[in-house]
């Protein structure tokens, strides 16, 4: 009878584990998709504020002959090479619209430009401040002092006398018709002329129709063939023409901008 029951339990036991053995594992949920997230609110971009147009000049045709000098200029020469030039840089009274140092800075900014006279390491210029020694002085003049200051009064042309570089307000302010490039340029044209003058620059004549004028032409009253140009050294190069100038008749005077 022992052996009996011994047997009926161990076979129970071993039907117990083959049923284990074949029932299937329950299935694991899988995980559902995950929710969208929720929609994000986006605002309209605002629009971007529009620059200030720049302040309209306006200027008499006879100013003060009182000046304002523009502060010297912080840091060293961009470069080394070459004589220094000091210069200053002034703005007649009766002239509205342009101070003394945006001014300063254009001047400075073109005779920075490694387009300008430093690309022939000949000169290297430093702005100085009121009451400093200075080799030249770049003033903006109206019309009529610009007469007195240069060679010849004819209220529309900029000039160099001696060590004054005199830039007319009305070619700063209107430029010249049929220029053929932005008003920018031309004002780095016109820097960059009488301030070669200074360096001991004369006029040139355009070398080849189609091609760039030098900067020692007198672009302000004709190009003769040439394309506009700004810059004494516009490819690393000097660009220059054969030396003289055209008989061209000067537009009249300059009556002021109010």
């Amino acid at each position: 009878m022992r052996s009996r029951g011994f047997l009926w339990v161990a076979v129970a036991m071993a039907g117990m584990a083959v049923a284990a053995c074949n029932t299937a594992p329950e299935p694991v949920p899988l995980p559902g998709p995950a929710a969208a997230a929720p929609p994000v609110a986006v605002s309209p971009q605002a629009p971007r504020a529009k620059a200030p147009a720049p302040a309209r000049i306006t200027y008499p045709a006879q100013g003060t002959g009182t000046w304002t000098t523009a502060a010297k200029q912080d840091g060293s020469p961009a470069v080394r090479e070459g004589r220094l030039m000091r210069y200053r840089v002034a703005v007649e009274g009766g002239i509205k619209g342009v101070t003394a140092a945006a001014f300063a800075d254009a001047v400075s900014a073109t005779l920075a430009d490694p387009r300008s006279w430093i690309a022939g390491e000949q000169f290297r210029f430093r702005r100085v401040g009121p009451g400093q020694n200075a080799d030249f002085t770049v003033y903006l003049a109206t019309p009529g002092t610009r007469d007195g200051f240069c060679d010849g009064a004819d209220g529309y042309t900029s000039c160099r006398n001696g060590a004054r570089v005199v830039i007319n307000v009305a070619r700063w302010v209107k430029g010249v018709p049929d220029y053929g490039a932005p008003l920018a340029e031309y004002r780095h044209y016109v820097i960059n002329h009488e301030v070669g003058h200074r360096l001991g620059e004369s006029h040139q004549r355009c070398p080849r129709r189609g091609g760039l004028a030098p900067v020692m032409q007198q672009q302000t009253l004709g190009l003769h063939g040439c394309t506009a140009n700004a810059w004494p050294y516009p490819d690393g190069e000097l660009h220059e023409g054969p030396p003289g100038s055209y008989d061209d008749p000067t537009p009249p005077r300059d009556r002021g901008r109010r």
